[in-house]
């Protein structure tokens, strides 16, 4: 047992990341209080307006769309302690302008628009930055638990930030609650500056500062050249898009399917947040660069389970079906995640995963849309089949892809099998491999030092 604990948390046994790791608990649970305060706010301003709520939704997602490749290359070219710190005194800051119009009663719904573009702009540096300035933290070998423990506060969160929000509305208003999540950043503010960065453990190439010449085009091209990485990549698109989509889905299937209450509906939600609080948990084991056959083993399980959550027969069967359905997405997330960051070079680090960043959360109005409107058409339940099925074919063409890629690819002038790919749990160091070497040969020879952006 005591092992088994000592594994869990083994990342934590570096300082600069325990200092991180304090500091995001809070913020990010200020975070989710703030969401709740903020849509509860706009509500009540535009008598349940879905429209102008939907507005606000997509002013803070689609600076992600637009500016995330960008915050990648600041990743990579600059400091991150220095970029996180800065994002999150701004982040901050903009949240203690709206809850001082809200306390003073001069808010208006074009204060609450403007602000929330603010921080979905802060928010598309911000999230590649914290994504891979983890792995600078505790190294390639730590990497996996890090990040898996990453998932779990940010699952803790979003269940105790919704529920200390509704303390505070009931109780005090929406402008403490959103000046509450003000004062969260300097959590992390915090904790940034007590760091000593000579204890970091990753490596940056282009040292303390990053690297000056990255751009946003030579890490796209790395990622195409390698096929390990588009893989993930591509699965992570298609189920985003399709499979993803819980904060519609789980609203439908308790209202028009089960006909719940406001307490039923929660006890869905928290089954499935539960569940993907377990598959963070169960991420933490890992020690080493996953197989690709995790990862599409992981998406199988998850179209499985979503297909067989929409077919549920009762809500008790949902319950359950939904906790599991919940395990096997951040179990999937999680994995394609270590594989495309613990296979890519570190100068690229930072484009790569403000790539797959685009493509996770990028996805997210636009199968919003595409399952809103299926729903109307079919009803509650299609979601879920949609998200299921299609989740399920893609894990399956991946899987062929997978086996012709390894086992039939021409080698050395002749057709032969390929190495097999280390095992879910070997330990892989990011040295860049043969790809990742002839790929940066061709960079260098096409694009020299000082060449435009």
């Amino acid at each position: 047992m005591v092992k088994a604990r000592s594994n869990t948390f083994r990342s934590l046994s570096v300082r600069n990341f325990r200092l991180f790791a304090a500091g995001q608990v809070v913020s990010v649970a200020g975070t989710w209080t703030m969401v709740v305060a903020q849509d509860w706010l706009v509500l009540g301003m535009t008598g349940d307006s879905g429209t102008a709520l939907g507005a606000v939704t997509a002013l803070q997602f689609t600076p992600m769309l637009l500016l995330t490749l960008y915050g990648g290359r600041l990743a990579d070219r600059h400091d991150k302690r220095m970029l996180l710190t800065l994002a999150n005194l701004a982040a901050g800051a903009l949240a203690l302008v709206l809850a001082v119009l809200v306390l003073t009663g001069t808010v208006r719904l074009w204060h609450i628009w403007l602000l929330a573009l603010g921080i979905g702009i802060v928010n598309a540096v911000e999230v590649p930055t914290r994504m891979s300035f983890v792995g600078e933290l505790v190294g390639n070998e730590l990497l996996p638990n890090a990040s898996a423990l990453s998932a779990a506060y940010f699952s803790v969160a979003r269940v105790a930030g919704p529920a200390l929000a509704g303390l505070l509305i009931t109780g005090f208003g929406t402008g403490w609650a959103i000046a509450l999540n003000a004062v969260s950043y300097l959590a992390t503010v915090t904790g940034l500056r007590m760091m000593r960065p000579e204890e970091n453990r990753g490596a940056t190439a282009g040292g303390r500062g990053g690297r000056r010449d990255a751009r946003v085009i030579d890490g796209l091209r790395y990622t195409a050249s390698r096929a390990d990485l588009t893989l993930p990549m591509a699965l992570v698109a298609v189920i985003g898009l399709f499979g993803m989509n819980f904060q519609l889905t789980l609203p439908l299937l308790a209202k028009t399917v089960f006909d719940a209450d406001a307490a039923s509906f929660g006890l869905l939600t928290t089954a499935f947040a539960a569940g993907s609080l377990l598959g963070a948990i169960a991420g933490t084991r890992r020690s080493g660069r996953p197989a690709a056959r995790t990862v599409i083993g992981s998406a199988l399980a998850f179209g499985v389970l979503e297909t067989a959550a929409g077919w549920a027969p009762g809500f008790l069967a949902a319950v359950g079906l939904l906790t599991l359905t919940g395990f096997a997405s951040i179990y999937f997330a999680q994995a394609a995640n270590h594989r495309i960051q613990l296979g890519s070079d570190p100068r690229y680090r930072g484009r790569i995963l403000a790539l797959y960043t685009l493509i996770l959360q990028g996805s997210t109005p636009l199968g919003a849309l595409l399952v809103g409107l299926l729903t109307e058409r079919f009803g509650g339940r299609a979601g879920l089949w949609l998200g299921g099925l299609v989740s399920l074919a893609a894990a399956l063409a991946a899987l062929a892809f997978e086996y012709r890629r390894t086992r039939v690819r021409p080698r050395g002038g002749g057709t032969g099998a390929a190495p097999p790919e280390p095992g879910p749990d070997s330990d892989l160091d990011a040295r860049p491999g043969p790809d990742a070497d002839s790929h940066e040969r061709l960079v260098r020879d096409a694009a020299p030092e000082g060449r435009g952006r």
